[in-house]
């Protein structure tokens, strides 16, 4: 059993930063990979990036490529999102979650979820 706790979300301007964090009990996080999802209002929940168990591989969505960054430290049982050059459409509650084994970019690969944090971006 692996419990997510995110945090970190707010109000921003556009073009602003915000890093997301992800807490994980337990002491297997190094043996899931973990993603960022998100849900916009009204819109199915995406997928926004994801790592390796160990940090070596990332994936991300095409609409944030280039703008945000997933990164994971296994010491401190955290992955985080660094989302940088914030635009109104990245408004949406934002997700971690949890796969066994390998990365992915399916949601319903991954076993655990967190129980979100909002950002939204002003114009």
């Amino acid at each position: 059993q692996v419990q997510l706790v995110e945090s970190g979300g707010g109000l921003v301007q556009a073009g602003g930063s915000l890093r997301l964090s992800c807490a994980a009990s337990g002491r297997t996080f190094s043996r899931y990979a973990m993603g960022w999802f998100r849900r916009a209002p009204g819109k199915e929940r995406d997928f926004v990036a994801a790592i390796s168990m160990s940090g070596a591989r990332t994936i991300y969505g095409d609409s944030v490529l280039g703008r945000f960054t997933i990164s994971r430290d296994n010491a401190k049982n955290t992955v985080f999102l660094q989302m940088n050059s914030l635009k109104p459409e990245d408004t949406a509650v934002y997700y971690c979650a949890a796969a066994p084994d390998f990365i992915t970019t399916i949601s319903r690969q991954y076993d655990f979820w967190g129980q979100g944090t909002q950002v939204t971006v002003s114009s």
